[in-house]
């Protein structure tokens, strides 16, 4: 019955304990077996393990059995009861409870599906580290939280690490909150300490579902794709039921379907008759045509429908990157294994290009630089493909002198100087959370990217949240990883976009060998120009393999050259296995090998390595 069915998330930054607690919990409950227990057992890719982050969501069913009187925690303290409620008069005692997790990614380049996943439940639990505390994601995330009207069940994370200040952040929790300490439960992920305390709190906290009609209708959080099935739609029933056989149709992509194959997951799939209303499970759909299943999409009938549930959108590209096989011969396998990932990531957007140089590829749109490279990876990884990828970039509005606007993604089709009559670019809202220590070198930070400082506040545990306006294309330039490095690790970074705005831009080019290379063409700022332009030849006389012939590395812009390097020629002794005789037998080979190389360099072309465009791109945006 519906009123026994918990359904919640757990949000929280990067690194607060958010997959340790997951696999506390799936150990006490019983829903994984010991002997097949392991860390981070909910992320199912090598990558997510390697990077220890979650990519994908993965939705899992537990069963807890609630018992009331060895409940130690005082539920019904709290200062804000809309946001933690009492729901003790709906809790029959000695009795079982569906617990329906659904883990969340928690970088920033995922807010949408995160977005999505708290519109699928209840109730969420928020883990803050007790040896960092509140920082730059867990109030973007908690906000999103807050306006869905979510019960919020607070967690301090790691009170088992030796330099955790466990007191000092359930206060600050408690304040930004508005709640009793009390309210605030401490707990490690590690031991398992306080994990039945939050589950019993989920089970008194977090509302029942409630049902929002008869006709069958669910909300698409997230999607997989089985070679033999198809879609994998995983998704939250809010009204009717849904069963083997139904007739049922995306309301959004208005594509139909026989459900194959109805059920729970726990972790692994298992089937059912049928999903009712306020349970969460997976519907097998039989389609196999990429792009038709999408994040915040309807489920219903055919025959009785619903209609769809509100805040669909569809997710908006941030970056775009063109990826070339480096061999011609592997473009078909390369757009092939685009189609495959599209049918399980629809925000991955691709259209197939061509270039003189670099012949055909694809022009793929990115969530953000994190995606971007689990892409890339995934393409290497599970399809072995050796790729070229260009330095991404983000989406300028150019108006021509005849008045066209276009949009452009490509640094190579960006406008020579002088060629446009105005350029617009997309700007962000940013929130940085720091220790007040760092406040000066941040600063210095964001003028260099161009950002425009704007008011800071103090939060309860002394820190400083500053927040400022920027360029996504300055963000994306290893903002990140330079605010790490400036403020020691401490300080955290959250932001959204707010638009496009004039742009003061121009086109880099780079000649290796006197020839244009499209992979490491780049638009940046005109005030940063000559400093892009000399670090770049300087990046690829250290990288590029040294020829035959002396090699020229130049950066090009508005119609001169900025900078340049050049990489002296392999040698080879051509007189060495001549001795004896009159010197001017090997001065006469010599010119002839002096002529040969003149001849290389006038028709010389360089073979780049395609790890050397992958390292371009990294190192710039590290």
């Amino acid at each position: 019955m519906a009123t026994n069915i918990r359904n919640f998330s757990i949000i929280a930054h990067i690194d607060h304990g958010k997959s340790t607690l997951a696999d506390r919990m799936l150990e006490l409950t019983g829903t994984i077996e010991p002997r097949r227990m392991q860390e981070q057992v909910l992320d199912r890719m090598d990558l997510e393990r390697e990077r220890g982050i979650t990519i994908k969501m993965q939705p899992v069913r537990m069963i807890w059995e609630y018992h009331p009187e060895v409940s130690s925690i005082k539920y019904q303290v709290s200062k804000s009861p809309t946001l933690i409620p009492d729901t003790s008069d709906l809790i029959p005692s000695d009795s079982e409870y569906i617990l329906n997790l659904i883990d969340t990614p928690g970088h920033v380049d995922f807010s949408y599906e995160v977005s999505r996943a708290l519109t699928a439940v209840e109730g969420v639990v928020l883990l803050v580290d007790s040896t960092q505390g509140v920082e730059a994601q867990t109030l973007s995330v908690l906000s999103v939280a807050r306006e869905l009207g979510r019960v919020v069940v607070p967690v301090v994370s790691k009170i088992d690490a030796p330099n955790a200040r466990v007191q000092e952040i359930t206060t600050e929790l408690a304040r930004l909150l508005g709640c009793a300490e009390s309210d605030v439960l401490p707990a490690s992920g590690k031991t398992g300490e306080g994990v039945p305390e939050i589950l019993d709190a989920i089970v008194k906290r977090v509302p029942p579902p409630r049902s929002s009609g008869v006709s069958p209708q669910a909300l698409v959080f997230d999607f997989g794709y089985s070679d033999h099935r198809g879609v994998l739609v995983y998704a939250r029933v809010f009204g009717g039921s849904i069963k083997k056989g139904d007739t049922l149709k995306l309301v959004e992509a208005k594509a139909e379907f026989t459900a194959l194959e109805v059920g729970i997951l726990s972790p692994e799939e298992k089937t059912r008759e049928h999903l009712s209303e306020g349970e969460i499970g997976y519907i097998v759909t039989g389609i196999k045509k990429p792009g038709v299943a999408s994040v915040g999409d309807t489920v219903t009938s055919v025959r009785n429908p619903a209609p769809a549930l509100s805040g669909y959108s569809i997710p908006t590209p941030v970056i775009w990157a063109s990826v070339y096989p480096e061999s011609q011969d592997d473009l078909v396998i390369l757009r092939q294994s685009l189609e495959r990932l599209r049918l399980s990531d629809s925000s991955l957007s691709y259209e197939e290009e061509s270039s003189g140089i670099m012949g055909r590829g694809f022009r793929c749109g990115f969530l953000g630089m994190l995606h971007l490279e689990i892409i890339v990876e995934r393409l290497r990884r599970e399809f072995n493909l050796n790729l070229v990828v260009t330095m991404p970039t983000t989406a300028y509005e150019v108006t021509h002198l005849n008045g066209e606007v276009e949009d452009i993604y490509a640094p190579a089709k960006f406008p020579e100087e002088g060629e446009a009559k105005k350029i617009r670019e997309l700007w962000s809202n940013v929130l940085v959370i720091t220790p007040p220590e760092y406040l000066g070198g941040i600063a210095q930070l964001m003028y260099d990217h161009e950002g425009v400082v704007g008011e800071s506040e103090t939060l309860p545990d002394g820190k400083t949240g500053v927040h400022a306006q920027m360029p996504l294309r300055e963000l994306m330039r290893g903002f990140f990883d330079r605010l790490k490095s400036v403020s020691s690790g401490f300080a955290s970074l959250s932001y959204e976009i707010i638009g496009m705005r004039d742009a003061d831009v121009v086109r880099l080019d780079v000649l290796v060998a006197e020839e244009p290379v499209p992979a490491f063409a780049r638009i940046v700022s005109r005030r940063r120009l000559q400093q892009e332009a000399e670090a770049m030849v300087e990046k690829l006389e250290k990288l590029l393999p040294r020829q035959m012939f002396e090699l020229k590395i130049q950066a090009k812009a508005a119609g001169r050259i900025l900078a340049s390097r050049r990489k002296s020629a392999m040698k080879k002794d051509v007189t060495q296995h001549m001795y004896g005789g009159d010197i001017t037998r090997k001065m006469k080979l010599r010119e002839k090998q002096k002529k040969g190389k003149k001849k290389m360099l006038a028709r010389g072309r360089v073979d780049i390595p395609h790890d050397v465009f992958l390292k371009v791109v990294r190192d710039t945006n590290a």
